[in-house]
């Protein structure tokens, strides 16, 4: 039996209960309840989500947990020193302690996370790295484990982190029936950088919008410095100053990531060849084109088109 603590607060996201139900699909698989859920708070009783309606929860106590899980939410919450001797006392008394998404704040506040590799939601690593200047963080990652700690990336990446629990103490096997069930990837390609990569390009003034709006429209044009410049309306020199103070990339890096965005799309949503995609994305030829999806995906176009294909038979 394995005894799971699933620690909640005022405001929690829902979706972090993902992880519970793939625990909940292994006792099915398994047949028998190998995996217990006890929900808990501060200060116990009823705790309301994010979506306004609550759980019941036991208050923090001395039980010992095989496992001890921290909720996340939409935002980093003030931490508690109740909440931050749980989480200590979690580390010395249970198998593991995991913190999916904002999670793994509630961990760095409380040193857990000094000297270990660990993510978060890519949204919120630079953050957790800039406040947390001891901690290893890795924003690409889905999840990480360094010894008893397990982290991961955005909240559905629960689900990432609990097959990978479930595998390592029931097998692959197992863990390969619950993604079943889930109609889920038993093991996800690529990082978070498939995810994050367009959504950063998020810039505060129209200009530079216009120019990452042109380049959109024009991916098989050459995309210079100059050209995007001039759809901005300013001058080279202040167009790649402007760019990478507002989006954090330089224009070339943005370009490249409209490219792999727009390629994605086509291998996804139709059967053109490599060949063709490359030359209607601006790549020119497949072998460009393979670089810039490593670069900025992780993973090859060839992963990305078999994943689509699988995805689309799942019955």
């Amino acid at each position: 039996m394995h005894r799971i603590g699933f620690v909640v607060f005022p405001r929690f996201q829902l979706m972090g209960f993902a992880a519970v139900t793939a625990f909940e699909m292994a006792n099915l698989a398994l047949g028998e309840t190998v995996y217990e859920i006890e929900l808990l708070s501060e200060a116990g009783g009823e705790v309301k989500s994010s979506a306004g309606f609550g759980v019941l929860t036991k208050t923090f106590d001395h039980t010992a947990y095989d496992t001890v899980m921290f909720g996340a939410g939409v935002q980093i919450e003030p931490m508690t020193p109740s909440l931050v001797e749980f989480a200590r006392r979690s580390f010395e008394t249970a198998r593991r302690v995991a913190a999916p998404c904002t999670g793994a704040f509630v961990l760095a506040e409380s040193g857990l996370l000094d000297g270990r590799r660990a993510t978060t939601h890519w949204a919120f690593a630079r953050q957790l790295q800039d406040r947390f200047p001891a901690v290893k963080v890795e924003e690409d990652r889905i999840f990480i484990v360094d010894g008893s700690v397990w982290t991961s990336a955005g909240m559905t990446a629960s689900i990432d982190l609990a097959l990978a629990m479930i595998e390592k103490d029931h097998g692959q096997g197992v863990a390969r029936s619950v993604a079943r069930k889930l109609v889920v990837y038993h093991r996800r390609a690529g990082g978070q950088s498939q995810f994050s990569a367009l959504l950063e390009l998020e810039p505060k003034s129209d200009r530079i919008q216009r120019s990452i709006d042109y380049a959109k429209a024009n991916l098989r044009r050459g995309l210079s410095v100059e050209e995007l410049a001039d759809a901005a309306g300013l001058s080279a020199r202040q167009f790649s100053r402007a760019f990478r103070a507002e989006t954090g990339q330089s224009p070339a890096k943005a370009v490249e990531t409209l490219r792999v965005e727009a390629a994605r799309l086509m291998m996804e949503q139709g059967r053109h060849s490599m060949d063709v995609i490359a030359e209607e994305t601006g790549f020119a030829i497949a072998d460009r084109m393979r670089r810039a999806f490593l670069r900025t995906l992780g993973q090859p176009p060839q992963t990305i088109r078999r994943n689509a294909r699988e995805s689309a038979s799942v019955p």
